[in-house]
């Protein structure tokens, strides 16, 4: 048993009326106690449940944060005018609504927008379907390649992956105490604010809940983080709905709170609709494939609509009805679909090189 972990768990587990919020280098030193397994698996899950009873302060995340910047991978600086693009979405999927991060990461990357995606396997307590799963059913593993790999990867195409069994196995190692505790622990939240990129990055933060975007903000302030986006998204993911209004925040010094509100209505660009059910991964496939071929349908508008905006934000073009355009000529053009197949090359010569 870890001491040093015991007396920072008396601290978060002892009850409304003697327990304390940790410092940030308290929260820090028990995150690596944890990644670590110094503490005990008694230990370890009593903090997750204990944590997620009191709900985790700002100082307490911005720990968080940096013992997973100290321990976990980090992407290194690549030769773009532009800052890369971090989509934070939940890690265990999505189980109601058709995920559109694949088909905006490959249409941002076309454009030149640097974006960094990261997540694991299927994962407590949804199980829903995960961003990994999509790529390998588009031809894409990322599974088996080493952080060196996806560094090259991602300063060729603009697109990189971090998967958390292979470049974050300390991280990974916390999975199973999720489904154990048969809730999510703050640790969901942090794969949501999580960067594994050196430098400055633009951080796109998908949520549910309001206090989330709260907490994101106040987190990022305390560790000094100025470019963020916040997406009241699709399962609280980054993929703006086109069925109600997207609530979005923008991180602005100069704003009352620091954060710009923006409200889009999709019917003031003609692309109001229903978000598009997910009924199975085989046919996830089939209609984003479709998508890529430049096909029209109903995935196809929230595709445009998302991709439209994400250009407008990286900078890519100058407001949301230019970016609509850009998106529909990437996808009806075949850009993001090239882009695809040299991600798929590039990582296959990867796999290769590892086979011999």
């Amino acid at each position: 048993m870890s001491e040093a972990f015991r007396e920072l768990l008396k601290k978060v587990g002892s009850g409304v009326h003697t327990g304390k919020d940790l410092s940030r280098a308290e929260a820090q030193d028990a995150t690596q106690m944890m990644l670590r397994q110094e503490a005990t698996p008694a230990q370890i899950g009593a903090f997750m449940i204990a944590h997620r009873i009191k709900r985790p302060t700002p100082e307490e995340l911005a720990g968080i944060l940096d013992a997973y910047d100290q321990l976990g991978p980090q992407l290194q600086p690549i030769d773009s005018p532009r800052m890369p693009t971090v989509l934070g979405l939940p890690y265990d999927g999505r189980s109601r609504t058709a995920p559109l991060g694949p088909i905006t990461a490959l249409i941002l990357a076309a454009a030149d927008c640097p974006v960094i995606l990261h997540g694991g396997d299927r994962m407590p307590t949804k199980y829903g379907i995960p961003l990994i799963e999509i790529w390998q059913r588009l031809g894409v593993d990322w599974t088996p390649i080493p952080l060196a790999q996806i560094q090259q990867t991602f300063a060729q195409t603009h697109l990189g992956f971090v998967y958390l069994p292979q470049q974050f196995p300390l991280a990974q190692g916390l999975v199973p105490y999720r489904d154990q505790i048969g809730k999510r622990p703050p640790f969901a939240t942090i794969e949501l604010f999580w960067s594994p990129y050196s430098h400055a990055a633009r951080k796109v933060v998908g949520y549910v809940h309001p206090p989330t975007e709260r907490m994101a903000q106040a987190a990022f302030a305390i560790r000094g983080s100025q470019d963020f986006i916040t997406v009241k998204g699709l399962e609280g993911s980054c993929d703006l709905p086109r069925d109600r209004t997207a609530i979005i925040g923008l991180s602005n010094p100069e704003a009352e709170d620091g954060i710009e509100r923006l409200l889009l209505h999709p019917r003031d660009y003609d692309l109001a609709g229903p978000d598009v059910p997910l009924e199975s991964a085989t046919q996830l496939l089939d209609d984003i494939m479709a998508v890529l071929k430049g096909h029209s349908s109903e995935l196809m508008k929230s595709a445009l609509w998302n991709g439209g905006f994400y250009l407008w934000q990286c900078g890519a073009c100058p407001d949301m009805a230019a970016g609509l355009v850009a998106a529909e000529v990437s996808l009806t053009q075949g850009h993001a679909l090239k882009k695809l197949q040299e991600i798929k090359a590039t990582l296959a010569s990867f796999s290769l090189s590892l086979k011999v």
